[in-house]
């Protein structure tokens, strides 16, 4: 079996209060306000949140929240963002194409070859505008609290980026229970509020505190009657995994039998739930070790890292049922529009074996402990192995930072005024494009066309789904359209029910496939030989979508994890020779492990 080169991304860099569930926020409430014409809008967003990790689409994990949200409204089963966060991000609340927006990768992928070009900055570009901007021009109050990703510095945060009042994570991850950061790529765990440095509170746990400030920021400005513009990004299920005990506790036992047997047992829920066919097939991935194989004392720590996943899911479900509660409570919920999705598919890039030498390194080195009796608690490391990402994404094919079904393919709930459907499960291709116009729609505006602010901006490409939501249409996208998409050499094109991809070794061959993603969401069997005239037609499409958004080569020999080895040493260390042997030294297990297994 060969190891998950992904893996390398955590693994590479590091080797240079609890609540209970029964929790109540106590605010000072007003009296219930009368609806208002135009919605609010709450736009929630999960990170690293795998397609079935929820209730309702066929997780064991306990989200009665979310799931009330989705009998409540539509469960989208085919709507795609992209691979990793910052470029999701970028799409999400743009409209526009990553590429275009300036934000093709996260910052700490980009070599700086590639960074040297304007738009490959990894950074939110001036020429494009927010819905958060747009809503604001319009009359809407809009508040952001959580991870932002997209930019530090003058004009690059989100206070200047169209949200009123924010507390924002400047980072791509954090610390969940205190101002550290998760990577020595940071020197501090970079928090900002309204634009300014900020401290975290002693008492901090991320999905409470984030649940918090957005009680605070809706409750600030009820008496005026305006609508808000909410954007909560959490940070759960971002690696450090972590959560409180009493949530923790829930999954004991849960996860015993290991992730083959996970990953079956979602996939027939799904299956029954009716968010993917009764015949999709499910292949077990190369990533995915063997559970029979460990010593029990193993199978023990795996099962509670995984333990520790679904307590902080379920404890980020139960803070957002506090915010559900209180705007039922200052009688707006029924006027807001609530979207709740995740930036990309669920991380792969824990170590298999946290306790290796390699896996122990990073963690140690940031003061991090990985102890059995406290993961997951103050003071802990904790991931999830590729094994169990793929239960994760069951019954799709890899997962995040590849273009693969897992990667892309996430979870989407959209509840609220003009959504038509009770229950129901929507499997029209949706692409995260999508979202901001969609938005603009909703609130009674019109995405703006080649200028905005006095200043040329690129227009939105996304479609608007109100048609969709409201029940007027199918399908937003007509069988012709094509949707492309690349992320550090991974790429993918869309049409139809069809999917074309390609995806970089070593988990790849380096060629194109074609799947037909609504019959096959495992992406199981290639029919680029059986349809010659629609991979053509397809491969043509995604040359014209690299040339019409600047997609660029990569640099010969580029690998995203060691890129991501190498910015951390230039960043820490000066002498070449000293990053050359730490390079070394610490790619050295992987290299052997990854021809043992090509032999093999």
């Amino acid at each position: 079996m060969r190891p998950v080169r992904s893996s390398l991304l955590l693994l590479a860099v590091f080797s240079c209060t609890a609540i209970i569930a029964s929790e109540v926020y106590e605010v000072p409430l007003t009296e219930p306000a009368a609806p208002h014409g135009r919605p609010n809008i709450l736009l929630v967003l999960a990170d690293d949140l795998g397609f079935t990790d929820l209730g309702s689409y066929g997780s064991e994990i306990h989200t009665p929240n979310l799931d009330q949200l989705a009998q409540e409204g539509v469960r989208f089963s085919n709507y795609h963002t992209a691979a990793n966060c910052a470029p999701a991000r970028a799409m999400l609340l743009t409209g526009v194409d990553a590429h275009v927006a300036g934000v093709p990768n996260i910052p700490e992928m980009l070599s700086p070859e590639l960074q040297r070009r304007a738009h490959y900055q990894g950074v939110l570009g001036d020429n494009v505008v927010t819905v958060a901007t747009l809503l604001e021009d319009a009359g809407y109050h809009t508040y952001m609290a959580g991870k932002w990703h997209l930019g530090v510095g003058p004009g690059k945060l989100p206070s200047q980026r169209g949200f009123e009042r924010t507390v924002a994570l400047a980072d791509s991850g954090a610390d969940n229970w205190e101002q550290r950061p998760y990577l020595p790529l940071y020197d501090d765990a970079n928090w900002y509020a309204d634009g300014e440095r900020y401290q975290l509170p002693d008492d901090f746990y991320s999905s409470r505190f984030l649940v918090d400030k957005s009680i605070e920021f809706i409750g600030s400005n009820l008496a005026d009657k305006q609508p808000f513009f909410a954007y909560l990004p959490f940070q759960a299920v971002h690696i450090p995994v972590q959560a409180p005990q009493a949530f923790i506790d829930r999954y004991m036992g849960v996860y015993d039998e290991g992730w083959d047997v996970l990953r079956e047992q979602r996939r027939a829920r799904s299956v029954a739930l009716g968010l993917v066919p009764a015949n999709a097939a499910i292949d077990r991935m190369p990533t995915t070790g063997d559970w029979a194989a460990l010593s029990d004392e193993r199978r023990r720590y795996e099962a509670k890292r995984m333990a520790v996943y679904g307590g902080m899911v379920e404890a980020m479900d139960h803070h957002l049922g506090r915010l559900f509660d209180y705007l039922k409570a200052v009688g707006q919920y029924d006027n807001t529009l609530i979207i709740f999705t995740s930036d990309n598919g669920a991380e792969a890039s824990g170590p298999g074996d946290p306790h290796s030498f390699v896996g122990r390194q990073g963690p140690n080195s940031l003061g991090y402990t990985l102890d059995y009796e406290t993961l997951g608690l103050k003071g802990s490391y904790n991931t999830i192995s590729p094994s169990f990402a793929s239960a994760a994404a069951s019954p799709l094919s890899l997962f995040k930072f590849y273009a693969a079904e897992g990667g892309m393919r996430v979870p989407m709930i959209v509840a609220g005024p003009g959504v038509q459907g009770v229950g129901d499960v929507n499997h029209a291709f949706s692409f995260v494009t999508d979202i901001a116009p969609t938005l603009l729609t909703l609130a009674g505006l019109t995405a703006p066309e080649g200028r905005y602010g006095g200043r040329p901006v690129a227009p939105m490409i996304g479609r608007d789904l109100t048609p969709l939501l409201r029940g007027e249409v199918e399908r937003a996208y007509q069988p012709d359209d094509t949707i492309g998409y690349e992320l550090a050499g991974h790429a993918a094109l869309f049409q139809g029910d069809y999917k074309i991809l390609y995806t970089r070794g070593p988990l790849g061959d380096g060629q194109w496939h074609l799947y037909d993603i609504v019959r096959d969401p495992g992406e199981t069997i290639d029919l680029a030989a059986k349809k010659p005239a629609q991979m053509q037609n397809m491969l043509s499409a995604y040359q014209r979508y690299v040339q019409e958004n600047g997609v660029l080569a990569l640099p010969k020999g580029y690998d995203s994890n060691e890129q991501v080895l190498t910015n951390l040493m230039h960043k820490r260390f000066k002498d070449p020779v000293l990053i050359a042997l730490l390079t070394v030294l610490i790619l050295l297990p992987f290299l052997v492990a990854w021809r043992v297994g090509k032999k093999a």
